[in-house]
């Protein structure tokens, strides 16, 4: 099912933020929503832990910092600037996790079902 996604252009700094805590750090969220179909800029605090392990699918870019993804089977992957993963729902158990500050695009929604 195709979604009529008209031409945006999106000043995120005009966005209101979600600060959202994890284990560790905070996760800053600015969200662009268009049914089904979800874009985020987060930037995520030094030191920041997420409090779960994330079984959905993203499109990830990382704009700034070092991001690193523990998988609950013990893998690691770190990305850093210009780096970016993709995974669909269901796929990875997942969790993000920095040492410094990063800041990324997020991309998910129905469409990685």
């Amino acid at each position: 099912m195709n979604l009529p996604i008209p031409f945006e252009a999106i000043d995120w700094s005009q966005l209101p933020a979600t600060v959202v805590n994890g284990t560790s750090g905070t996760a800053t969220m600015r969200v662009v929503q268009h049914g089904g179909l979800r874009i985020r800029m987060v930037e995520y605090s030094a030191n920041y832990l997420a409090d779960h392990w994330c079984q959905l699918g993203h499109l990830v870019f990382v704009l700034e910092g070092e991001l690193i993804n523990e998988h609950e089977d013990g893998r690691v992957n770190v990305l850093t600037e210009g780096m970016s993963y993709h995974v669909s729902d269901g796929l990875s158990s997942h969790r993000s996790r920095t040492h410094g500050p990063v800041k990324l695009i997020v991309v998910d929604g129905a469409f990685l079902g």
